[in-house]
């Protein structure tokens, strides 16, 4: 690691590197999630030849004994930290994703709650200083959505553990809402739900291999709420992927030649989530927990109205502060998710340190 460390450094001061944007994207992830390592290496190998001096020091002269166990106690919590990085990570972490949210069961007021998850990430990624483009979106009369796919981006390349997959792959799942919706006359409480999907980014083309041959491309006039037309050329886009049965619908651009680059941006996300997750699938346990965490046919999350409560269902994480969480306050939701997945990757590679 430390050899490809210094391999990659090297590449990366070449200029002929940088004219190829995705070798230089991919480089760079590599780049710095090696840097993990050879940091928490450097630390370790400092601290323990600090204690293995002292220990010197002290075999000769006595009055050097007392900073022996502090120094060891340094070298011990360094060794701690380098093994807890050279636990493998999701390779993906350093990716942008695609995200869709769906209304799901509830008519309306699934589609209402579908728009506060929208919202939801959209200020979650602002705070943590991304970028949020909107692909395709269908409203709903009552100015829900009833679909939306956006792309979520880093404005700026940084380690792997801070990307925008390795926070919002936990998203995946069922979300359920409990609260009296708008068109409730009688104060009842109902529950519905909404489906989140995230699919880490594909950098480039190069990233997934896509047979033209292997696509049936369909165009029709756009739609708006009730189903109305909002178009008069027929510009909305459905691209089918025969082999896999995965179809991507874009309308939200004007242009059909818009709508067919972001439909086939989303079908890579898809495609290359597919390809993983049939990877994961012969992979070891480890990495088959990771896949659990974002099934989406798991119901993973609930919000709560009335009492201001959200309880994550896979970490026992529970707050009542849904106000702020859905204003974007997301943090310690998803941190929950992070230290379970953590800890679940440490146990499957022996526990800590020896």
């Amino acid at each position: 690691m430390l050899a490809e460390h210094a391999q990659i450094e090297r590449d990366l001061s070449d200029p002929a590197v940088h004219a190829d944007a995705a070798r230089a994207r991919r480089l760079g992830r590599r780049y710095a999630e090696l840097g993990r390592v050879v940091q928490a290496y450097r630390q370790w190998r400092a601290a323990a030849d600090d204690a293995q001096a002292a220990g010197e020091l002290a075999a000769e002269d006595p009055a050097f004994a007392t900073e022996v166990p502090a120094l060891q106690a340094a070298a011990d919590e360094a060794a701690e930290r380098l093994h807890r990085v050279l636990v493998p990570r999701d390779p993906d972490d350093g990716r942008d994703v695609i995200l869709e949210i769906k209304a799901g069961e509830g008519g309306e007021e699934s589609a209402l709650f579908a728009g506060d998850l929208l919202r939801m990430y959209t200020r979650y990624a602002e705070r943590q200083g991304w970028s949020v483009q909107v692909l395709d979106a269908t409203p709903s009369d009552l100015g829900g959505v009833k679909d939306a796919q956006v792309a979520v981006k880093a404005r700026t390349a940084g380690p792997p553990e801070d990307g925008v997959w390795a926070h919002l792959k936990y998203e995946g799942g069922v979300h359920r809402v409990q609260r009296v919706p708008v068109t409730e006359s009688q104060g009842r409480i109902h529950t519905s739900a909404a489906g989140v999907m995230v699919f880490p980014e594909a950098d480039d083309e190069g990233d997934v291999d896509i047979d033209p041959n292997d696509l049936r491309i369909d165009v029709y006039r756009s739609s708006g709420p009730g189903g109305q037309s909002v178009n008069t050329t027929d510009s909305a886009v459905r691209i089918t992927h025969l082999p896999t049965g995965i179809v991507v619908s874009m309308q939200n651009e004007k242009s059909q030649l818009q709508n067919r680059e972001q439909a086939l941006r989303v079908l890579r996300a898809r495609l290359l989530a597919a390809r993983q997750e049939e990877a994961a699938a012969a992979a070891s346990e480890a990495r088959r927990s990771q896949v659990r965490t974002v099934d989406r046919s798991e119901r993973i999350r609930t919000y709560n109205f009335p009492e201001n409560r959200i309880a994550d269902h896979r970490t026992g994480y529970k707050s009542y502060n849904l106000d702020q969480v859905l204003d974007g306050d997301l943090g310690a939701v998803i941190a929950s998710a992070v230290e379970a997945d953590e800890a679940a990757r440490l146990a499957a590679a022996g526990g800590g340190a020896a």
